[in-house]
């Protein structure tokens, strides 16, 4: 794999398991020996605590990156995993945006920053659940949008707003974005409503739609509060499984391995 893939994971909506997804789908990658990068894009910093960075080893953030002159290799450090670094965020992010207004080329300051990331690398950015300048940065430097969509009511509706951005960035600032897919979250399978949902799902995203669904499971619930990803947490639990599933699609369809025939 010779390309850099930097890949937005984006919902406005929050509880959605964007950052789930951020950690596991990087622990399953790193995992399959891909060097690859969390970026915590969000002030809550739940992608970094939940990769078991504590508060007193987030020394630089991305904060620094974005309104500092750090490079990203002076910011980037090792998790317990090998082959996954991240950039760690504190609540200091929270003013990035007044920050970043401020400044000439606003949208493309974290794009510039990526420049500097090693080919064969990929770049995963956990964005804020909020389509604002942040989110923007991240679409600007990415090549491609992963939407993690929660089985629940109105979900679809809540999609457009995502779409109407990822529109506007292809069409102002990144003429080369694509949407990556959309990751169905929090699925139980034995209630009507969230069989509805990816049904609907399917019918009008058509091959976008992810084929494996994440299950709603405790263990992916519980893998946080260990500051741990589920696939390390309890590999075997339903969650795990179903997160290598998805890694190994999402690495098909960034041409990281053949298709499956």
């Amino acid at each position: 794999m010779d390309d850099l893939h930097i890949v937005a994971i984006a919902n406005q909506k929050g509880g959605v398991g964007k950052t789930t997804t951020a950690i596991n789908l990087g622990a399953a990658l790193a995992q399959a020996g891909h060097d690859t990068i969390l970026i915590d894009l969000d002030a809550q910093g739940n992608a970094s605590t939940g990769l078991g960075i504590d508060a007193e080893r987030r020394k630089k953030t991305t904060f620094d990156l974005l309104v500092g002159d750090e490079t990203i290799e002076d910011v980037v450090q090792d998790t317990a995993i090998r082959n996954l670094r991240i950039v760690p965020a504190t609540s200091d992010l929270s003013s990035a945006e007044i920050e970043l207004s401020q400044t000439a080329d606003r949208v493309r300051v974290l794009s510039k920053k990526l420049k500097q990331v090693p080919r064969g690398t990929i770049v995963l950015i956990d964005c804020p659940p909020a389509l604002g300048l942040l989110t923007v940065n991240a679409m600007v430097a990415a090549d491609s949008v992963l939407v993690p969509l929660q089985t629940e009511f109105l979900a679809l509706e809540g999609l457009s707003q995502l779409l109407t951005t990822v529109r506007q960035v292809r069409q102002s600032a990144n003429r080369e974005l694509r949407i990556n897919g959309v990751l169905l979250t929090m699925a139980d399978s034995r209630t009507t409503l969230s069989q509805q949902v990816e049904a609907d799902a399917r019918a009008t995203l058509g091959d976008l739609v992810y084929p494996t669904v994440i299950p709603r499971n405790v263990r992916v619930s519980e893998a946080p509060s260990h500051a741990q990803p589920v696939l390390n947490y309890d590999p075997m639990s339903k969650g795990s499984t179903a997160y290598r599933n998805f890694a190994a699609e999402f690495a098909a369809r960034l041409k990281l391995i053949p298709e499956a025939a």
